[in-house]
C-alpha cells in the first residue's frame, strides 16, 4: 500500500518552505510602497496549511519507497501550483483560475510563457513573486534530480551513468544530502554573481535580482514588456548568453570547473556537444540575420547567439523576433524547441545526452548490420552504456515525439491555426517559452480559452518532469497493492 500519511507530512514541509520564500514579496512590496497584504496574507495561508499538515503527520515515520517517490514529485508541483497562484488571485491582478494556474505553472516548471499584457503594469512586490517561482522552480527540479530521481530508478540514475558526469555517488559526494547541498550553493552563487553583474551593467537592483533569478532558473520571465530587449546594452547581453549557457549546463560539471577538476569538465560528451552546437549553429543564422538586419557583423552574431542559446537552454528571453528574417530562420528556430540543455541543469526539453545517446547508437547500428558478430558497445564519457538505458531513452524519445504531436492535434481541434497549435505545444512541452505562430517571440498567450490555458499548464507539467514521472500515476499497475 501507498503510505499517504509520509506523502501529506512532506507535503506540509514543502508549504512551509514556500510560505518563507513569498516574504521577499513582501518586503519588495513594502519598499515600493505597494499593499503586501496578497503577498503576505497567501504566505500566512500558505503556512498555517502546511504546518498543520507536517505536524498532523509528524510522527510518521514510513520508507519511501518508488510508488511514493512518484507521488511526491508529481504532487510537489501541484501543490506548489495551487498555493503558488494566491498572490495573482487574492491582489486581483490576475483574474480568473485558468489564467492564474498557467502564469504559475509556467513559473514554476521555467517555461517563461506568459498571459500578462502589460507586466510593468504589475506591482513590484508580485513581480518578484513571480521570478522566484521561477527560481524554486529551477532549484527544485536539481534538488528532484540529485535526490528522488535515482532513487526511483526513472531518467535519474540511468541517465547520469549515461552521461559520466552527473551526481553519482562516486562523482560529488557519497552522500545525497551533501550532493545537492553543494549544488544549491553553486546555483545561488551563480545568481548572486549575475545580480552583480546585471546592477553594474546598469540595471536597477530590483531589475538585476529578477533578471538573475530567471535567468538562472532557465526561466526567461522579465520585468519589462520587451523582455531583454528593453536593454540596449552589448554587456547585459553577454552576461545574459554568459549564465543562460551555465544555466544549461550539467551542474556537477560547473562544480568540478571550480573545484579545478578540469579533466572532469573536457571528458564530459554532453559537455562538448552542447558547446559546439550552440555555437555551430549561431554562426550559421547569423548569416541571414546580417544579410536581413542591415546590422553590424557583432550586433548580428550577438543577435545569433543570444537567440540560440536563450532557446537551447530553454530560457526564453527574447532580444529579438527571429520570425522576421525568413522562413528558413523561422524554422530552424523551430526545431531548436527539441534539443533542450544538459542533463542535471536547470534547463528543460530533451536534453543533449539523449540526443547523442540516440545519434550514437543509430551510428553503431550501421556497424552492427555490417558486423553481427561484433560486440559495438555505445560509449559515452570513457563509460559503456547498457542496453538498458539505450531502450529508456528511446522510449522517452518516442513518448515525447508521441506527446507534441496529439497535443498539437488536442489544441488544433480547440480551432487554433497549425502553426500556433505546434509552435504553443512545442515550447510548452519543452518548457521554452517563445515559440511559432501567434505565440512567437514578441506575443503571449493571453489569447488562449480557459480550457486550452489549463491544456497547456498540463503540457508544461508533463514536460518539466519528464514524462514518466507523472504519465505513470495513469497506470493501472501503479495504483495495484503489491
Amino acid at each position: 500500500m501507498i503510505h499517504f500519511k509520509e506523502i501529506g507530512k512532506i507535503m506540509g514541509a514543502l508549504l512551509v518552505l514556500i510560505s518563507l520564500l513569498m516574504l521577499p514579496g513582501v518586503i519588495f512590496s513594502l519598499h515600493f510602497n505597494e499593499d503586501p497584504w496578497p503577498i503576505l496574507s497567501s504566505a500566512v495561508i500558505t503556512m498555517i496549511i502546511g504546518v498543520t499538515l507536517f505536524f498532523s503527520f509528524s510522527k510518521q515515520d514510513q520508507n519511501i519507497r518508488k510508488r511514493e517517490g512518484y507521488l511526491i514529485v508529481a504532487l510537489s508541483w501541484v501543490f506548489m501550483a495551487g498555493f503558488g497562484m494566491l498572490p495573482y488571485v487574492l491582489s486581483n491582478q490576475i483574474s480568473g483560475f485558468s489564467d492564474a494556474l498557467f502564469e504559475t505553472m509556467s513559473g514554476l516548471t521555467t517555461t517563461g510563457a506568459s498571459i500578462l499584457t502589460d507586466i510593468e503594469a504589475m506591482p513590484k512586490g508580485l513581480l518578484f513573486w513571480r521570478s522566484m517561482t521561477q527560481w524554486i522552480g529551477g532549484l527544485g527540479i536539481i534538488v528532484l534530480t540529485v535526490a528522488i530521481f535515482p532513487l526511483l530508478g526513472i531518467g535519474g540514475i540511468e541517465l547520469f551513468v549515461a552521461e559520466s558526469p552527473g551526481p553519482t555517488s562516486d562523482k560529488v559526494h557519497p552522500r545525497i544530502s551533501e550532493t545537492a547541498k553543494r549544488l544549491w550553493y553553486v546555483y545561488v552563487g551563480l545568481t548572486v554573481t549575475a545580480t552583480l553583474l546585471y546592477w553594474a551593467g546598469g540595471m536597477t537592483f530590483f531589475d538585476a535580482i529578477n533578471h538573475a533569478l530567471t535567468t538562472l532558473a532557465t526561466g526567461g520571465f522579465s520585468t519589462k514588456n520587451a523582455s531583454m530587449a528593453y536593454y540596449d546594452s552589448a554587456f547585459i547581453q553577454y552576461v545574459a548568453i554568459l549564465f543562460m549557457f551555465l544555466a544549461g549546463t550539467n551542474f556537477t560539471v560547473i562544480y568540478f570547473g571550480l573545484m579545478g577538476k578540469f579533466r572532469r569538465v573536457f571528458n564530459s560528451d554532453e559537455f562538448k556537444t552542447y558547446g559546439l552546437a550552440l555555437l555551430g549553429i549561431s554562426i550559421v543564422l547569423y548569416y541571414p540575420i546580417f544579410a536581413n538586419g542591415g546590422v553590424s557583423h557583432e550586433l548580428a552574431f550577438r543577435k545569433s547567439l543570444f537567440q540560440v542559446v536563450s532557446i537551447v537552454t530553454t530560457t526564453g528571453f527574447v532580444t529579438d523576433d527571429y520570425t522576421q528574417y525568413s522562413q528558413g530562420v523561422t524554422y530552424i528556430c523551430f526545431m531548436l524547441l527539441f534539443l533542450g540543455g544538459c542533463a542535471g541543469s536547470t534547463a528543460g526539453g530533451i536534453k543533449f545526452v539523449r540526443h547523442l545517446t540516440f545519434i550514437k547508437n543509430s551510428w553503431l547500428e550501421f556497424k552492427r548490420l555490417v558486423h553481427p558478430r561484433a560486440i559495438v558497445p555505445l560509449i559515452i564519457n570513457g563509460d559503456r552504456v547498457t542496453g538498458r538505458i539505450i531502450t529508456h531513452i528511446m522510449n522517452f524519445l518516442l513518448i515525447y515525439l508521441l506527446t507534441f504531436v496529439l497535443g498539437a492535434f488536442a489544441l488544433s481541434l480547440m480551432g487554433y491555426d497549425l502553426a500556433t497549435s505546434l509552435g504553443a505545444v512545442a515550447t510548452s512541452l519543452a518548457n521554452v517559452g517563445p515559440g511559432i505562430g501567434s505565440v512567437g517571440p514578441v506575443d503571449n498567450f493571453a489569447f488562449f480559452s480557459p480550457t486550452a490555458k489549463i491544456f497547456l499548464s498540463v503540457i508544461m507539467l508533463l514536460g518539466r518532469l519528464e514524462l514518466f514521472t507523472l504519465l505513470i500515476l495513469f497506470t493501472p499497475f501503479f495504483w495495484r497493492a503489491n
